[in-house]
């Protein structure tokens, strides 16, 4: 993510939680990284679990200070629906 994006924030959180379409949340920590941030800790078994790969865009949308909607489409531009999948419990939320 670009730094511009955070002036969103007061102050960047050291975690995000994804919420996706069909409610599940996960947790994923966040690394400033060359003037960027960064998705860290539990991004990459999300992206696995909901096989973000080449070709699909994926938008994030601003809930609370802390919460990023998730919003993955394929190749088509269709909206991919998401399920609740297998992963790594540590970085689920309770929600």
């Amino acid at each position: 993510m670009p730094l511009d994006f955070t002036k969103h924030f007061v102050a960047v959180p050291t975690e995000f939680k994804l919420r996706n379409n069909t409610d599940c949340s996960w947790r994923v920590r966040v690394k400033p990284m060359n003037s960027r941030v960064t998705l860290d800790q539990g991004w990459a078994t999300y992206a696995a679990v909901h096989q973000i790969k080449i070709g699909r865009m994926v938008m994030f949308k601003l809930l609370t200070p802390d919460t990023l909607k998730v919003i993955i489409f394929d190749d088509d531009g269709i909206e991919v629906v998401n399920k609740c999948g297998k992963h790594d419990e540590s970085f689920t939320t309770g929600d």
